[in-house]
């Protein structure tokens, strides 16, 4: 019985490095929307100290000066690497959950049989490097939890292949007796203050508690982590992620924005992208709100902030009517005069993709609803857009400040990487 987790090491920093093997051993930085904190690092960077979430200006000058690169945040790219690792990964095993952009979980129970999962997991790793260039972690253990602390062990213990398998009791006990208890996943700030009241520090004595004890004083979730801890598998392979009950796209602006007529397209093309999340993930929306606001640290500027809902008669996922609904709800919540450093859209109120409910009376604004029209559409903005909505903005121009955003390698044609 084995589980595996592949974690992609450093993974915004790595994409970076792809195209660029002059960035080898090179401190690297990637920042959030706006430029304003630090959201990823190499190791080389945690190594001279910068910390995850602090404000770039607090460490551009001395991160700088010690020879360090930095990037603006390139989703597409980065969206676009992760693709290609989890492709991989589902070449390899029968199941697979990506629980994150660098994570992935995977089912090996039917592979131990014919495989050395160490060999297995070495050459797979082997494989994504030599395909992707992007470097991963694989820790193999009897369950997710203890998978997680198989991936901090290849950190701890440094190990070389960047593979580890915890497979009998004592190397498990071993690993947990070495794991802090706020390292074990799901165990938040306070639920380790908690457990240090209680004397419990690491994850072996974590484990070692009864568990109807944990679930009578804790919680039925950390109850299920002590099995866990404990080899106890509680948490499957989920092939098919719970459905969204929301969907929200929004941007903090690095330029203010005063104009009706500039804040419109910008909140068209949060209405499209939640569009199209809302059909990749097959579902109808009948709620669409749009909020703005100023910047709550602005304290020699007037504050505001607005916010509207528009019900729909019909659930529709067509693009066309949920930007109708966001204009609907920008135009009586927009008021001149501010300064306003935010703004999103929020979709609720989900149903199937595959049922439709009509309304009893004829509504004017009938949704259009055109399933086929939309999957086109996706069909061709798959990697880069190519088809616009006439209140969307198609300029260059952005309300975000991103001034170190790398070229989008492998989904734009004109951003290809040249060699001499």
């Amino acid at each position: 019985m084995a589980l595996a987790l592949v974690d992609c090491d450093s993974f915004y920093a790595s994409c970076e490095r792809v195209f660029r093997p002059d960035l080898k051993n090179i401190p690297i930085v990637v920042l959030s929307n706006n430029d304003g904190c630090v959201i990823a690092r190499s190791a080389e960077a945690k190594k001279l100290g910068i910390g995850m979430g602090v404000p770039w200006f607090k460490v551009k000058k001395s991160f700088l000066a010690q020879g360090g690169a930095v990037f603006s945040s390139n989703f597409t790219f980065y969206g676009d690497m992760s693709s290609r690792v989890m492709n991989i990964l589902e070449g390899f095993v029968p199941r697979i959950e990506i629980y994150s952009i660098d994570e992935a979980f995977l089912d090996l129970d039917t592979l131990e049989q014919n495989y050395n999962l160490y060999d297995f997991s070495c050459h797979m790793r082997g494989l994504i490097k030599q395909w992707t260039g992007v470097p991963v972690r694989v820790g193999i253990a009897p369950t997710k939890t203890l998978t997680k602390i198989a991936i901090n062990e290849v950190k701890r213990l440094n190990i070389p292949t960047k593979v580890h398998r915890l497979s009998t009791q004592n190397e498990i006990r071993h690993a947990l007796a070495n794991t802090p208890v706020n390292e074990v996943w799901g165990v938040g700030r306070k639920l380790t203050e908690h457990l240090n009241r209680a004397k419990i520090v690491n994850a072996l004595q974590l484990a070692d508690v009864d568990p109807q004890r944990i679930k009578r004083h804790f919680s039925i979730v950390l109850e299920r982590t002590v099995r866990e801890l404990r080899g106890q598998r509680c948490l499957n392979i989920e092939d098919n992620m719970s459905a969204k009950k929301q969907i929200v796209v929004s941007r903090s602006f690095g330029t203010r924005v005063i104009n009706l007529e500039i804040l419109k397209p910008i909140v068209s093309n949060f209405a499209t992208r939640a569009s199209e999340k809302l059909r990749n993930e097959r579902q109808k929306c009948s709620q669409v709100s749009v909020f703005i606001r100023t910047s709550p640290f602005s304290d020699h500027k007037p504050q505001y902030s607005g916010h509207k809902t528009i019900e729909l008669s019909t659930p529709t996922n067509d693009t066309r009517d949920i930007l109708r609904a966001a204009k609907q709800a920008l135009i009586p919540i927009f008021k001149s005069g501010y300064d306003y450093a935010k703004a999103g859209i929020l979709l609720g109120r989900f149903s199937s993709e595959s049922s439709k409910q009509y309304s009893l009376f004829k509504d004017p604004n009938e949704p259009k609803d055109n399933a086929k029209f939309m999957e086109y559409i996706d069909c061709l903005n798959n990697h880069e857009t190519q088809i616009y909505f006439a209140s969307q903005n198609t300029t260059q121009w952005s309300p975000m400040k991103q001034n170190m955003t790398s070229p989008r390698y492998t989904t734009n044609w004109y951003e290809l990487p040249i060699t001499n």
